[in-house]
Formats: structure tokens, C-alpha cells, sequence
């Protein structure tokens, strides 16, 4: 899919969820809205993504579906940990923590057992997949 299919389907997928209506081809209730600050521009970035509930924070997997680079919301939240998430019918503010060593290895293998296309996107990407817990402010 090109650069600007997959800007389109996120449009179409980010007006879908904010009308709270159902979401052409996806689960609503496997997704969220994560806005960012762009670490360039500084400008807001909202791109909808699918989330592993973990306790209290939800966790979001920087696969970049496969690509060698990890996506751009992944580059913005290092620079700026701040961020904006739209689960369900809720709006807040969250601090973003990317996760290393045993606790991401324990939350990879949990996410790649109920998620398997995940390995694939590891084996595709060719780079140890980000994830990144959001933890409400």
C-alpha cells in the first residue's frame, strides 16, 4: 500500500471512530487514536492503531506493519512523551514509555500469541519491534 493509501484509510478510520460508528474492515474495540507532537514540526499528529490492554496503561506496537523503519508517531513520542489517546468514548492526556528488557519480552510474547501476524512483521522489518506503554497522566 502506498504513502498515500494508507494516509487516506487512516482519515477515513480516524472521522470512523470519532462519529463512534462502526469501522469499515476493524474492530472498534482493538483501536485507538494516538496523537503526537511531531519532534520536527512540533505539529499535531493523530494516527489510529490497534492496542494491548496492560492493567492500568495500554500498550501499542511500533511494527510499522512490517516496514524496515520504525513508524513516525514512534520517532514523535521519543522525542515528546506527551501524548493524546482516544480509547472508546474517552479522551486523555498519557505519558509514553517505551518498554525494554524482560518487560517487553514478557508483553511481546503475550501480544505475538493473541496477535501472530506481529512475528511476521518482525521477520519482514528485520529489527526488534518498539513497544511503547501509555500510561494515563
Amino acid at each position: 500500500m502506498d504513502l498515500q493509501n494508507i494516509k487516506d484509510t487512516n482519515r477515513r478510520v480516524i472521522e470512523q471512530f470519532r462519529a463512534g460508528g462502526e469501522i469499515e474492515g476493524m474492530h472498534r474495540e482493538r483501536l485507538l487514536l494516538l496523537t503526537t507532537t511531531g519532534a520536527r514540526t512540533g505539529t499535531p499528529h493523530t494516527t489510529p492503531m490497534m492496542f494491548h490492554p496492560n492493567g492500568d496503561r495500554v500498550v501499542v506496537i511500533a511494527s510499522n506493519a512490517g516496514a524496515r523503519k520504525a513508524p513516525d508517531w514512534y520517532a514523535n513520542l521519543v522525542a515528546n512523551p506527551t501524548v493524546t489517546v482516544e480509547a472508546g468514548d474517552e479522551s486523555y492526556q498519557a505519558t509514553a514509555v517505551v518498554l525494554r528488557g524482560e518487560e517487553r519480552e514478557r508483553l511481546w510474547a503475550e501480544i505475538t500469541r493473541a496477535y501472530p501476524f506481529f512475528l511476521d512483521h518482525e521477520e519482514k522489518a528485520q529489527r526488534e519491534i518498539p513497544l511503547v506503554a501509555l500510561t494515563r497522566a
